[in-house]
């Protein structure tokens, strides 16, 4: 009987994990890489243990034009070899894996913690730390370029701003950037770990703060996840709702980056427009259900605020007022030569490289990648009505600036398109528990690109493990790659075009 060496499941679907096959490692590795190489690309990659020195390792492999996931394991104790030599997408993952359950993934191009945390003790069941010694061999210090011109410049952890810490380690010659090492995880939050034993009242609000400003696309993939494993069916109006507000949070967004762009060239009056046009967007999301960042809105089963014909009508004047403002803010960006000689050809990354290391998002598709969550593998609302999806070819800071924009136009199109369809009926059912010893996985797009949850239950249907991935993950390394060979007084122009999420990747 020849038995598949992984299961094939739809986004959002729910399995039992026994069904989940476990493989030896070297058909595990061989499955990945055969997977990955077929149109595949690694979604999530991440350890949970199993029994004392054991962990088992799962991969999620996205298939988007076949609209699949593919989902295979193994168990691994204290090594195993490498997988990103020939997968460079599994390179992040693989270090987070060291860091935190003191597995060596030998023969690792660059093997150094992403985060500033000790791994997790012997008693892992628990999530405890580890105090007492250091069981990972890594790397500690920084990438350098010999050479009596090299110099260094580092910025950072700490920014003149409100941001989170992050630090960056460039080594040049003269202007021209060799090598950008990037280093996260100052403030290291632990809510995956604080998700063990979950759901519970904390759950949600873990969720809509993983990554602050995607609210709504975080709790819409929790959500999801918990309505699987529940066996939820949640109202199709609640579905468009909660669609509108995705959309809303990527036109907040969008927007903000698009004038945080200008005020990066100082071209300071779209940066003024699209600062005030942020605000716009955000407060159709408070009209809707109170705050700006749509927190306490979506819910297991639904949605807490339901939209009537007199709301519907103050959102479409709101909406068309603000779309007016942004296109007329946002035409004199292009209609800018100076502008667009900084956009330009600054902080290209090539379709090779963005599909290698398996960028997400914008910025994918400002490389010319098809690839939306909404399109290829969608969910909730966006399995009836659907999003185009845009893409330019140039994988500059142009192209990521124009895709923006692009997204803007479909953005507002659909929610448009949905005020004028909402369907009738409820906003909410009732969700009830988790199916136990059972796995789903859940993507949705949010504005910085693809959010993948993974929920596994114990035989209690309570959270045995819960793996997030934001965006951010994908997107940090493609950032460093961008500022290879390129001029240094660029960095914060191109670190802008991605602008990506410290909080996200700190989980």
């Amino acid at each position: 009987m020849n038995i598949s060496p992984y299961i094939s499941v739809f986004n959002g679907e729910t399995v039992k994990l026994e069904n989940v096959p476990v493989l030896d490692f070297e058909e595990f590795r061989e499955t990945l890489l055969s997977l990955n190489g077929k149109n595949g690309r690694l979604s999530s990659l991440f350890g949970m243990p199993v029994e004392y020195n054991m962990t088992r390792i799962f991969a999620i492999i996205a298939k988007d034009r076949l609209g699949n996931l593919c989902i295979l394991s193994t168990e691994v104790g204290d090594s195993y070899k490498s997988l990103t030599p020939d997968c460079p997408q599994a390179h992040w993952f693989e270090r987070e894996i060291a860091e935190q359950w003191g597995i060596v993934p030998e023969g690792h191009p660059w093997l150094k913690p992403i985060r500033f945390h000790k791994p997790y003790s012997e008693d892992r069941d628990a999530w405890k730390r580890k105090e007492d010694e250091e069981i990972l061999p890594c790397v500690t210090d920084y990438y350098k370029v010999d050479g009596e011109e090299i110099h260094e410049v580092a910025v950072g952890p700490v920014h003149a701003g409100i941001i989170e810490p992050g630090h960056f380690r460039f080594q040049c010659h003269g202007e021209t950037v060799f090598n950008l090492e990037i280093s996260l995880g100052y403030q290291h939050r632990g809510i995956e770990r604080k998700l063990v034993g979950a759901p519970d009242g904390k759950t949600i609000h873990y969720m809509e703060t993983a990554a602050g400003d995607t609210s709504i696309g975080h709790a819409t993939a929790y959500c999801e996840a918990l309505e699987s494993l529940a066996k939820c069916n949640v109202p199709l109006r609640a579905q468009a709702i909660r669609g509108i507000l995705l959309e809303l949070e990527r036109l907040a967004n969008h927007a903000g980056d698009l004038g945080a762009l200008a005020g990066d060239v100082a071209y300071l009056p779209t940066s003024s427009f699209c600062g005030r046009i942020r605000g716009d967007y955000l407060n159709i999301t408070a009209l809707i259900c109170g705050n700006r960042f749509g927190r306490n809105v979506i819910r297991p089963g639904g949605v807490m605020f339901d939209i009537d014909n007199e709301m519907k009508a103050e959102i479409l004047k709101r909406l068309d007022a603000a779309f007016k403002d942004t296109e007329n803010a946002v035409d004199l960006l292009w209609d800018n030569p100076s502008v667009q000689g900084r956009f330009e050809e600054c902080g290209k990354l090539s379709r090779e490289l963005c599909t290698k290391i398996g960028t997400v998002g914008p910025a994918a598709r400002a490389c010319g990648v098809e690839q939306d969550v909404r399109f290829d593998l969608p969910s909730g609302i966006f399995r009836f009505a659907q999003i185009s999806v845009s893409t330019y070819h140039t994988g500059d800071v142009f192209s990521r600036a124009f895709v923006r924009m692009m997204e803007i136009r479909n953005s507002v199109k659909f929610i448009r398109e949905q005020l004028a369809n909402l369907p009738e009926g409820k906003i909410m059912e009732p969700c009830g528990k988790a199916s136990a010893d059972s796995l789903t996985v859940t993507l949705a797009e949010g504005w910085r690109g693809e959010i993948c949850h993974t929920a596994i239950t114990d035989s209690k249907g309570h959270f045995e493990h819960y793996k997030i991935v934001d965006p951010s993950f994908h997107n940090w390394f493609a950032l460093a790659n961008v500022l290879k060979n390129e001029q240094i007084y660029n960095f914060p122009l191109c670190n802008k075009s991605f602008n990506l999420s410290y909080c996200g990747h700190d989980l």
